[in-house]
């Protein structure tokens, strides 16, 4: 209950505007045969949530909940693992407030994503989205402090190799590789906005963080001991001749307090680099927000997808990139009242099956 599935989300085409009202599968059937009268249910009863607040469904929340949810153990157990390795050491690099804002927002929009492109009846859930926006994370980590990397390459090697390896399961069946693509450009956009500035180029711009702190390199992930990290900020390593029982103040809160007591101030003297930086960290929050608004206007307004999107997020063998499009079909059903009536038939019986594990 709560995955994203469209059909719930806003008015498809030729179900509410039909004369004849398909019929869905019921919450509690244990069939996929549509002829079953557990498969005749209307649509306020299978998305459930006491259906909507008027005759078209508007369940937008099913953007957001569906990051909280899994299609079973082993799902959940994947993403579990990711989390608590590659996100348990990104989240101590950057900090909490500035990992939950690229974890979140790299899960609501590949969700978003996958709305606009995927096949309609195609129920999706899972942390994947946001953990691609993580993965995004940690290449841009990579990028930023290459020189500071023992073996850059090699870290570079192995990243995209987990980046391959997860596209590619994401072209199996059943999976939502929307999802993943959309969590890691928004990762990629909300990293360039939040991360600090790579290491080369703060030296070169004189970035004011960097000489309150003797030209402290930016942070990697994992590459210095924890007890050498200011707990306060773990992107900023201890001052020199700090000890370790006594953290030092970073310069984040410094830099805030300076620019709200002299805003005109923080900006002068400047280096042209410095600015050109900045103009491309506000063009990509720019950009990242105007897809988001893109993307959301033609879901609910205009409904306009492409013809070769869906080998995004499947391979075109044994009829894969058939799996969750919508079909109505003629049915026959069990009594009198269902003769001639429309169900909902979603191409294979596994998808029917995994739509209502999830719903």
């Amino acid at each position: 209950m709560g995955a994203r599935f469209v059909p719930c989300m806003r008015v498809t085409p030729g179900v509410q505007d039909s004369p004849d009202p398909p019929t869905w599968p019921c919450p509690n059937t244990t069939t996929s045969d549509p002829n079953s009268p557990s498969n005749h249910c209307d649509l306020k009863e299978l998305c459930g949530f006491s259906g909507f607040s008027n005759e078209d469904p508007n369940q937008w929340f099913r953007f957001i909940i569906p990051m909280f949810l899994h299609a079973g153990l082993v799902h959940i157990a994947f993403n579990l693992l990711l989390q608590l390795t590659m996100g348990r050491e990104m989240e101590k690099a950057i900090g909490s407030i500035r990992f939950a804002i690229v974890y979140f927002s790299s899960g609501i929009f590949g969700f978003v994503l996958g709305g606009n492109f995927a096949a309609t009846a195609i129920a999706s859930t899972g942390a994947s989205g946001c953990l691609f926006g993580i993965l995004a994370l940690v290449l841009l980590d990579l990028i930023y402090g290459w020189n500071e990397r023992r073996h850059p390459v090699k870290d570079l090697m192995w990243i995209i190799v987990d980046i391959v390896i997860s596209f590619v399961l994401g072209l199996l069946p059943g999976l939502d590789n929307f999802s993943h693509i959309g969590g890691f450009l928004m990762g990629l956009a909300a990293g360039i906005c939040l991360l600090h500035s790579p290491n080369i180029l703060r030296q070169r711009i004189g970035d004011s963080s960097t000489n309150a702190l003797n030209k402290a390199p930016y942070r990697n992930v994992g590459s210095e001991a924890e007890l050498s990290m200011n707990p306060k900020d773990p992107m900023l390593p201890r001052s020199a001749g700090a000890s370790k029982s006594a953290p030092t103040t970073t310069a984040s809160p410094a830099n805030i307090s300076s620019f709200a007591k002299q805003p005109v101030g923080f900006f002068k003297g400047r280096k042209p680099l410095w600015w050109a930086w900045w103009l491309f960290r506000l063009g990509a929050l720019i950009g990242a927000l105007v897809v988001f608004i893109i993307l959301l206007n033609n879901f609910y307004k205009y409904h306009d997808t492409c013809s070769w999107c869906k080998y995004l997020s499947c391979l075109p063998i044994n009829n894969w990139c058939e799996i969750g499009n919508l079909q109505l079909s003629n049915s026959t059903g069990v009594n009198s009242t269902d003769l001639g009536k429309r169900a909902v038939d979603l191409f294979l019986p596994q998808a029917a099956d995994r739509l209502l594990d999830m719903l």
